[in-house]
């Protein structure tokens, strides 16, 4: 990576941006991670500033120190809230915080993982676009050996990457699983030596940042996670209709047809922003 052009420390995170990628990092390397609320919260908010940013093309999560999370960090208390009289109707459990709002995101999310990524460490990774594995990862949906629940809105994600055979048993028995597993079943997409996938999830972003045009991204992210489960492919066909109907004033469209016959890197103009179609059914009104 180049020098960053920008670098926050918080109390349980950093967040720099270098060469159009924003690292997001889980930074209590001493308490290996440990998930809590204040991580929770600044999590969300580096993904809204990475969102937000039009100099932000891809977003890398990862962890300091040896393992990426080993989960809550009960040791903190696990709750904001009194445990006596419990939560209020608008209360929202931490893990589900992250995972949802890298679930909304329009720019692509590429997780970086070593060591342990075990409870929350795996739960808010799922709706990440990419998961990159160390041979060293280990993975667990621990809930049932505490007694607990799954959390990070799991039990939604997990099924539709590895199918529900896969997501029962992982989830029912609790047990923690090597790389080799994870990349197997579908968790992970690939999996490289030990101290090396930071480097590769940089290669990847590149890669994206290179080839791709950022509304265009955006949009066929959120058509994924937002219509795969329609009820029937009509609905589907209408929005995709709408939106191929409108290419012949989509200048980004143009310039991807022109850079590709006149062999040079494309440049593009429209701006996730400013120019996403304003009839996407998911856009907040």
């Amino acid at each position: 990576m180049a020098d960053c052009n920008t670098f926050l420390t918080m109390a349980e995170t950093t967040y720099a941006v270098a060469d159009r990628i924003a690292t997001v990092t889980l930074n209590r390397p001493e308490a290996r991670n440990g998930y809590t609320i204040r991580m929770a919260d600044e999590l969300g908010a580096a993904m809204d500033r990475a969102d937000r940013d039009e100099d932000v093309r891809v977003v890398v999560l990862t962890g300091a120190g040896q393992d990426f999370c080993v989960g809550a960090d009960l040791s903190q208390g696990g709750f904001d809230f009194d445990p006596a009289t419990g939560p209020d109707a608008a209360w929202q459990e931490p893990a589900g915080r992250c995972s949802k709002r890298i679930f909304t995101m329009n720019k692509p999310v590429i997780a970086a993982l070593h060591g342990a990524a075990v409870g929350a460490g795996s739960t808010i990774t799922l709706p990440c676009d990419y998961r990159l594995a160390s041979e060293d990862s280990r993975f667990g949906f621990v809930f049932t050996r505490r007694g607990i629940y799954p959390e990070g809105a799991s039990a939604w994600f997990l099924p539709r990457l590895v199918g529900m055979g896969t997501a029962l048993d992982w989830m029912i028995s609790g047990r923690v699983f090597p790389a080799a597993e994870a990349l197997a079943k579908g968790l992970v997409h690939q999996v490289f030596p030990t101290g090396t996938v930071l480097d590769e999830a940089y290669q990847l972003a590149r890669e994206i940042i290179a080839n791709t045009a950022p509304v265009s991204v955006a949009v066929t992210r959120q058509l994924l996670y937002r219509m795969a489960s329609a009820e029937s492919p009509f609905p589907v066909h209408e929005l995709d209709s709408k939106l191929i109907g409108g290419l012949g004033t989509n200048a980004d469209a143009v310039e991807g047809v022109m850079s590709f016959l006149q062999k040079r890197p494309p440049s593009w103009g429209l701006r996730v922003d400013e120019d996403l179609p304003d009839y996407l059914p998911w856009l907040e009104k």
